[in-house]
């Protein structure tokens, strides 16, 4: 079966195959594609360091393969962030955030269900933490400032 398509990213009209109930047998496009005709943004040594820093993680050594391909990620996901801010959302009236919770069929969402107190919240949780001091949690790093 055979059904009309307009590719987003170059506004053509194409026939793509489908099964009986209307989806596409192979992708009609891809995030890869629709990237490419982004620009690709520059991450400076000094914020690629930063961000590690933030993160609390040893960035690899700079000019390594390791480094340049850890680099070319973080463009890549940058990029896809800065291609999502372009996208055009309709203002429309919201009702909040939707209900998600998978329910079995023929039952309702228990609305009135409190959690129950066997659940540790809060401070309690540091009971559980294998070390911590003046109620925060302690952990191990072999990090110097």
């Amino acid at each position: 079966m055979l059904r009309r398509s307009v590719a987003q990213a170059r506004r053509i009209l194409t026939l793509v195959e489908t099964d009986k109930y209307g989806i596409p047998l192979k992708p009609t496009w891809s995030v890869q594609e629709l990237l490419s005709s982004y620009p690709a943004p520059s991450i400076s040594p000094a914020t690629f360091k930063r961000l590690h820093e933030l993160s609390a993680l040893l960035p690899p050594e700079e000019g390594t393969p390791k480094y340049a391909k850890l680099k070319h990620e973080l463009e890549d996901l940058i990029k896809l962030v800065e291609a999502t801010k372009l996208i055009k959302v309709e203002e429309t009236e919201s009702a909040g955030i939707p209900d998600g919770r998978v329910m079995a069929e023929g039952f309702g969402i228990p609305l009135d269900r409190t959690p129950g107190n066997d659940v540790a919240r809060g401070q309690n949780l540091l009971s559980y933490a294998t070390r911590s001091a003046d109620g925060m949690y302690v952990v191990e790093t072999n990090r110097s400032r």
